[in-house]
């Protein structure tokens, strides 16, 4: 029997040369973005008892990271990914030894915090350089563009499923051994990407009048609100599914549910990318939005673990296809000279996002428990929903960009 004629696509996108390598490596560099907040909170939650510690200093890493990330992504773009890779994989290892020695050594608090902070700061940008690359390979044909990020899309949420049981199970011989996973899962993967030197993007040389940054345009600045919104929500979710498993299960079965919503947004992927859209962009972006923010909205009433695992693999359908639309507007509004930027800056929101929610999350959830710790993570999901919809033309407008450029 011959591939389903939706299903094709992705196979296309491999017969591109070069394109089993590096998105091998990919799959094991960004296993942190998967791994790093859950092993931190583990790790730290164990040594102090406390979760307001834990999502603090959580949240000072990620405050970090948004700082970071955009200047890497300008630097992949004007001297190379590989360049940026290999001395930022490297760094990110050795900062993860030097957590957990903060956090066996039993020091100051302020330790934690620092160390914690320069961790996450050099997590590797993995899933912004992998769409710059397919970007580049893809050059004009749409539908390859389309395919391959929809294809990263379900590739993230795959590790999405792999990294949190990971975590959890890893713990369970030590509560260090998640962050010693993740350290080494980053530093691996990097130096395996930046040897893939066949499909490495071309430094981007600019125009004599040094060519716009990619904030000039307005549509990403509100992607970045949005995306600020829906990263607090995410990150009030995670923590407040942790300490939900703690309350009516066990901590290790926190796992188990965001890998349910993760396998449950991997499906969505695969759906998503199989079929021929007439939507715009910008609104299939504020749809799935909406859905996706509908779907935390019971949250708080869940009677125990076992019925929230089952709920969060439907919850989750969509999530990916919000995040393909989101890349891909991107693509389509950013000028080429700052692909990897532009999308290194919704990472940036996605950081600053996550700070604000687990620690918000962290000092709800210690002082009213996890079910109010989900009450606020709808209200970040509407915070999100409400400012995409007071910017959708400026969506639009990113949604034809590239298609009025070209003409």
């Amino acid at each position: 029997m011959g591939v389903p004629a939706g299903l094709r696509a992705y196979r296309e996108i491999f017969r591109i040369p070069g394109a089993g390598g590096f998105v091998s490596a990919s799959l094991v560099g960004r296993l942190p973005a998967a791994m790093l907040s859950l092993a931190t909170v583990f790790l730290v939650e164990a040594e102090t008892g406390s979760y307001a510690t834990a999502g603090a200093v959580a949240s000072a890493g990620a405050l970090c990271y948004a700082f970071v990330v955009p200047r890497l992504g300008r630097a992949a773009d004007r001297i190379g990914q590989r360049r940026v890779l290999r001395p930022l994989g490297l760094a990110f290892g050795a900062l993860g030894g030097l957590l957990l020695l903060a956090a066996w050594l039993d020091g100051p608090r302020w330790t934690l915090y620092a160390a914690g902070a320069a961790f996450m700061a050099t997590m590797p940008p993995v899933g912004a350089l992998v769409r710059a690359r397919w970007s580049h390979l893809a050059g004009s044909d749409a539908s390859l563009v389309a395919s391959s990020y929809s294809f990263e899309s379900v590739a993230d949420e795959l590790i999405f499923v792999i990294g949190p049981l990971v975590v959890s199970a890893v713990v369970l011989l030590h509560p260090g051994a998640g962050v010693a996973a993740v350290a080494l899962a980053g530093a691996v993967g990097s130096l395996l990407l930046a040897a893939q030197r066949r499909t490495e993007p071309p430094v981007i040389t600019l125009p004599a009048g040094g060519g716009g940054g990619a904030l000039r345009v307005h549509g990403l600045r509100l992607m970045c609100a949005v995306y600020v919104c829906m990263a607090a929500m995410m990150a009030g979710w995670e923590l407040s599914t942790i300490a939900f498993a703690d309350a009516y299960g066990s901590p290790w079965m926190s796992g188990g549910v965001m890998a349910a919503y993760a396998l449950g947004s991997g499906v969505g992927g695969l759906w998503y990318g199989a079929r021929q859209w007439r939507l715009t962009l910008d609104r299939r972006f504020l749809l799935t939005l909406a859905a996706v923010v509908v779907g935390v909205a019971p949250l708080w009433a869940m009677p125990g673990v076992t019925a929230l695992l089952v709920y969060s693999l439907f919850s989750g359908f969509l999530i990916a296809p919000m995040i393909i639309a989101g890349y891909s507007l991107v693509r389509q509004g950013v000028p080429p000279t700052a692909l990897t930027e532009g999308m290194t800056w919704l990472s940036t929101a996605i950081g600053v996002g996550k700070a604000v929610g687990v620690l918000g999350a962290g000092v709800v959830v210690d002082a009213y428990g996890p079910r109010w710790g989900y009450v606020l993570t709808l209200a970040c999901g509407c915070a999100a929903l409400l400012v995409g919809a007071l910017g959708a033309r400026h969506l639009r407008v990113m949604a034809v960009t590239r298609i009025v450029r070209a003409a």
